[in-house]
């Protein structure tokens, strides 16, 4: 693996003092949207017409609640998961992109600031993991920590949640997948380590750009690009199995460096990919592009019109089967150059499902037919 990563050739800068000083440095979104839930609520979305708005940069805060359920069915087509769990709503890595900011309306919160400082915690999410596991009409399939927001943001370090949860899979020998972009699934290699020589796990890094300057403000509380891949190298060789999300790629900021980031990937001891491209439903089409014209002034409308490009002319695409690959020129661009790195650099040849047939609950035991 590469100890540098060369950098694009172009900067992110903010493009005034004035704007300077309103920006919210550690922060994706810059102004809290609507919450379409709410009748009456007070929210910024045209600073223009507003005068003397304050927009403090608040500390995060953690709501801990005691949840109802963890394991939730999806029903998406396009996601490749049946089941998913996530102790955290809410997130405080910030990414701007994120589908999961349209949920945190559902807790009664903004997708903009809130979704980053208002984070929920579901203190009894292994106890709850435990009795869904119990229950005698569960049937084993695989499930997917992180099918939301990541199971291992910065409150994991207090909580230790996802900890428990894997502990909970572990002795059930329950299937899982991971999602993360954070280097803190480090501290969990002993559990992962056990769970892969049972080949009971499959963990992804999410990575989309090697630009600094960029991951900066698009993913600001998130680890660099380059602990990611220490993250892929250091757990592939331990025996977990690896993989990368490219998501989003973005036309005109980072879908250009696909082919670097799989090679990049697949030298550090990735095995597997997946990516997707950009797409703005609900108040993310607003936060984005608030964050885009004040990020990239430059070259924003460029930017936006090929997203529009690639979603039938729209930001927003809820089609099934499309919404998460785009189409017309550039997301086809983007499709083949997925197909032909992958076989270039040997990904996703030979892959396995995980081990479904030794889930066991304590107590009990093995069945001879």
């Amino acid at each position: 693996m590469d100890k540098k990563l060369k950098q694009d050739h172009f900067k992110v800068a903010i493009s005034s003092k004035k704007e300077e000083q309103q920006y919210l440095q550690g922060r994706g979104a810059q102004i809290n949207t609507r919450n379409r839930f709410l009748k009456d609520e007070r929210v910024k979305e045209h600073i223009e017409a507003i005068d003397d708005w304050d927009e403090p940069n608040l500390a995060t805060q953690y709501i801990e609640q005691e949840a109802k359920t963890i394991v939730n069915k999806v029903e998406s087509p396009d996601v490749g998961m049946a089941y998913s769990m996530n102790a955290y709503a809410g997130c405080e890595h910030g990414c701007i992109y994120c589908y999961a900011r349209n949920v945190h309306e559902y807790w009664g919160y903004s997708a903009g600031l809130d979704f980053e400082r208002k984070i929920i915690v579901k203190k009894n999410a292994p106890q709850l993991l435990r009795k869904q596991l119990m229950h005698p009409k569960w049937e084993v399939m695989p499930i997917m920590l992180s099918g939301n927001t990541d199971c291992y943001q910065p409150a994991e370090k207090k909580y230790r949640l996802t900890r428990g949860l894997l502990e909970v899979c572990n002795d059930f020998n329950q299937p899982v997948g991971i999602l993360t972009k954070n280097s803190g699934i480090l501290n969990d290699k002993d559990v992962l380590q056990e769970m892969a020589q049972k080949n009971l796990v499959r963990a992804m890094v999410s990575i989309t750009s090697f630009n600094e300057d960029l991951r900066r403000v698009m993913e600001p509380r998130t680890t660099t690009a380059m602990q990611r891949l220490k993250v892929i190298e250091e757990l592939s060789k331990a025996g977990v199995t690896m993989g990368i999300m490219m998501g989003p790629m973005i036309p005109g900021l980072n879908e250009h460096e696909m082919q670097r980031i799989m090679k990049a990937a697949s030298e550090a001891g990735a095995t597997f990919t997946a990516y997707t491209f950009i797409r703005l439903n609900g108040a993310i089409k607003l936060l984005f592009h608030d964050w885009l014209y004040k990020n990239f002034p430059d070259r924003a409308d460029k930017i936006w019109h090929l997203i529009e490009q690639s979603h039938n002319g729209k930001a927003n695409d809820s089609r099934w089967g499309l919404r998460m690959r785009g189409e017309g020129g550039i997301a086809e661009i983007v499709a083949q150059q997925y197909a032909k790195y992958g076989k270039l650099y040997n990904m996703n040849e030979g892959r396995t499902g995980l081990n479904l047939s030794s889930f066991k609950r304590p107590g009990q035991q093995y069945t001879l037919f």
